[in-house]
């Protein structure tokens, strides 16, 4: 006998373990009682066509941590980027990203917004 798949949406958060807003993403689903898939991107990193379905869903702009540390590291806060550019940036180092990154079914988010995310789980449902 094969195991029954849950019911519900597949929810997929993609971030990292130490990440306080990731761990609030996790949070909310749970409360929720909606099973979500955790991709742990200091283990796995993103595969290209995933970030490219999030950067044509939200644009490249909507998923870079402008404020973060590793942003301002790099120097980034002082270069203008088109969005194809910034999206290749996004795609070589992945700790550029404003986290978490959720996916339900063809609904997309980037950061911590409980507003998207029950809109997500909402639309999913439906």
């Amino acid at each position: 006998m094969s195991p029954v798949a849950p019911s519900g949406p597949v929810i997929q958060v993609f971030g990292r373990e130490d990440s306080p807003e990731t761990r609030a993403a996790l949070r909310f689903f749970k409360e929720r009682r909606a099973a979500a898939q955790f991709i742990d991107l200091r283990r796995k990193s993103m595969a290209p066509g995933e970030l490219r379905r999030f950067v044509e869903r939200l644009g490249a702009p909507a998923l870079a941590d402008a404020t973060g540390r590793v942003w301002a590291d790099a120097g980034l806060g002082y270069l203008r980027m088109d969005a194809d550019e910034l999206a290749a940036r996004l795609l070589a180092d992945q700790r550029l990203l404003r986290l978490p990154l959720v996916r339900v079914g063809n609904g997309f988010a980037a950061g911590r917004d409980e507003a998207a995310w029950k809109a997500l789980l909402a639309n999913a449902r439906t």
